[in-house]
């Protein structure tokens, strides 16, 4: 009588199997996200038939592209053979709140693509690799192709933009008499802390070309008359005087010493009883799963820059004459690091 062969638990091979296929799901949401399936399905459940008549695609195709991802929960398949959007689904749509098709079209990208597939680089030298492939750093690159950055820059304009209510839940800003925002982009998180904050004043400043817009969006939401625009670059001398100095999404992509320059001109800036606030994602150290962990290796690539725990960017701002006094998490990835000047 043969041995019955001992039934071996592959269940972790096959989780990993999972993550290696990942870049497979990338691109079939990607390409769900170009033909606006999300859009197609937003008044209700559709045949796949009737979904491709509507995006101009291969009905068979288009099946089994929902068949798949309905397995990731994209999309959800009825009883009748219908497929409607799922609660992870409707954040395809383009008119979406938090919409993530534009990160859905920039990871889809084969731009994007070619650069991650250099990541070993990158890993195995500890510097950036998109200078070495492209020729220029990442800003000239994004210059020199006026198709792909806006592609880039819309997909994490809008992963910012949905950062916006969770910040403003986490922090009253109407402490503050004078509210600097420093590098602020168009200045819609700005907008979003004087209308939380009636009584407060701020200033803008980022580049003339960043802030060409500013003008009519600080008009649309009602803050226009206490808004001052000052426009400079990024290690330039900054707006004195300011009670607070909100900085998002900008010391990470500096190295080291690029950081202690920009942090020693806040430093300068502030009054003496003034706050600064950073906004980033604040590794935690554990190594759990965090969006943070990923962006990290993303600007490794791109610009030999990093992702900071709590205790490195207390070490950093300490060199620059800041005072970390704490760390307040938000709903969203992000965390708001207040510190002082010392």
């Amino acid at each position: 009588m043969s041995a019955i062969p001992e039934v071996r638990d592959q269940s972790a091979a096959y989780a990993l199997l999972d993550l290696i296929q990942g870049a497979v799901i990338t691109q079939a949401i990607s390409v769900a996200a170009k033909l606006g399936i999300a859009d197609v399905l937003r008044d209700g459940p559709l045949p796949a038939e009737e979904i491709a008549k509507r995006v101009g695609s291969d009905p068979d195709a288009t099946y089994r592209l929902l068949r798949a991802l309905s397995g990731y929960a994209v999309f959800a398949v009825q009883p009748d053979g219908r497929f409607r959007l799922t609660p992870i689904g409707d954040a395809l749509r383009e008119d979406a709140p938090d919409s993530m098709r534009p990160m859905a079209m920039l990871m889809g990208h084969p731009l994007l693509r070619e650069e991650w597939g250099h990541l070993l680089s990158s890993v195995g030298t500890g510097e950036p690799n998109l200078p070495k492939l492209r020729g220029m750093g990442a800003y000239d690159f994004f210059m020199a192709n006026p198709e792909y950055a806006p592609v880039f820059f819309q997909a994490f304009g809008g992963l910012s933009l949905s950062e916006t209510d969770p910040v403003l839940a986490a922090y009253d800003f109407s402490r503050f008499g004078t509210i600097v925002d420093v590098v602020g982009g168009r200045g819609n998180l700005l907008a979003g802390i004087l209308s939380q904050a009636p009584e407060s004043r701020g200033v803008l400043y980022d580049s003339e070309q960043a802030t060409v817009d500013s003008p009519s969006l600080f008009a649309e939401t009602g803050v226009g008359e206490r808004v001052t625009i000052e426009t400079g670059g990024h290690f330039d001398k900054l707006p004195a005087g300011g009670d607070a100095y909100v900085v998002k999404h900008i010391i990470h992509d500096f190295t080291e010493s690029d950081c202690l320059t920009f942090l020693k001109n806040v430093r300068e800036a502030i009054s003496p009883d003034g706050k600064l606030l950073v906004i980033e994602y604040v590794l935690d150290g554990n190594n759990e799963r965090h969006l943070g962990n990923i962006i990290d290796l993303w600007l490794l690539l791109m610009l030999g820059a990093r992702e900071r725990t709590q205790a490195q960017y207390t070490e950093l701002f300490a060199k620059a004459g800041l005072k970390v006094t704490r760390v307040i998490p938000t709903t969203a990835p992000i965390s708001i690091i207040e510190a002082i000047p010392v």
